[in-house]
């Protein structure tokens, strides 16, 4: 008896053992494939993926072949994940053919999250490629990594996964999106953006909107000890320092939805050529991209989003 006793305690860790190993292989992949995706969208051969350029397809094709290894779906008004869309400047004699990627998940409810980042960057000057690794292919792969969990966790609430296109250039993509959504805009309750968030020396994280809608803090729990999220660059006495309208959430915020955009302070390689994969912080970024994870699970395990916002909202339409 004793000994049948000892060798079911046996099986038991063995396999509690094996679990471990499992989920700690799997983590270790994600994190490979997040760490992969910023290296190879800010690699020399995607040219800056500035915004009408060749690179710029490059990545979009990039982007399209891991959204179909994640499996997610087009969305029904649209034909495939593409949304194009025309940018007419002084500086092109014909307008740009831009793109935005668009991919889907359905919830249980027909509320929509959007989580987004922009996937262009400013290209080449004479001989250097700016390769924008944490501008923004980090969003990016960012992106990829929150729908690879969401597909893998059915989320609650209905999610977009929107890679932009021409946020260099005055957030057009995002723009166009708001003025041409695949969705009515009434469905659309949140933007999660990301721009910017694998390289910070002092393991600070910002989290920008909750100045206007403070309402969301509460969902801001993590299990990282290794990373800061702080409130701040969102009050508008701060002027220049209000980074509230100078990424894609800003198109989302001119039609009062409620936003989040995660990001980093400026740093020395900011719109350098050295914004390169070697100068990310890799622990940071991976650390970033999981509190960002917990923070928009938190958010979606609240069924009614409506509610989260309904006196706020109520005060802005008297």
């Amino acid at each position: 008896m004793q000994k049948h006793m000892k060798n079911i305690l046996l099986l038991s860790f063995t396999i509690l053992l094996s679990c471990g190993t499992v989920k700690n292989n799997a983590q270790s992949n994600q994190n490979s494939q997040l760490l992969k995706d910023v290296e190879i969208l800010s690699s020399d051969a995607y040219k800056g993926r500035k915004t009408g350029t060749d690179g710029a397809e490059m990545a979009r094709n990039y982007i399209t072949e891991r959204i179909k290894e994640i499996g997610l779906s087009t969305l029904p008004t649209l034909q495939g994940y593409e949304q194009p869309f025309e940018i007419t400047s002084k500086t092109n004699a014909k307008p740009l053919i831009s793109k935005n990627l668009l991919c889907y998940i359905k919830g249980k409810s027909d509320d929509v999250i959007v989580i987004s980042a922009h996937y262009d960057h400013i290209g080449v000057t004479d001989t250097d490629v700016y390769n924008g690794a944490d501008d923004n292919a980090s969003g990016v792969a960012g992106l990829l990594y929150l729908a690879q969990y969401f597909e893998d966790h059915k989320p609650n609430n209905s999610i977009i996964f929107a890679f932009f296109d021409g946020e260099e250039m005055g957030l057009r993509g995002a723009k166009y999106f708001v003025e041409n959504t695949p969705v009515a805009l009434s469905k659309i309750k949140l933007n999660i953006n990301m721009d910017m968030i694998s390289h910070n020396d002092k393991q600070e994280l910002y989290a920008v909107g909750t100045f206007k809608y403070p309402e969301l803090k509460p969902f801001f729990t993590t299990t990282s000890p290794n990373i800061k999220v702080l409130f701040g660059h969102d009050d508008p006495k701060l002027g220049h320092d209000d980074w509230t309208n100078q990424s894609d959430q800003g198109a989302f915020n001119a039609k009062n939805i409620p936003f989040l955009y995660f990001g980093v302070e400026d740093h020395k390689d900011y719109h350098k050529v050295t914004d390169e994969f070697k100068n990310i912080n890799q622990a940071f970024f991976i650390d970033a991209v999981k509190a960002i994870k917990e923070i928009a699970t938190n958010i979606d395990n609240q069924r009614d989003l409506q509610a989260i916002f309904k006196e706020n909202l109520r005060m802005k339409k008297q």
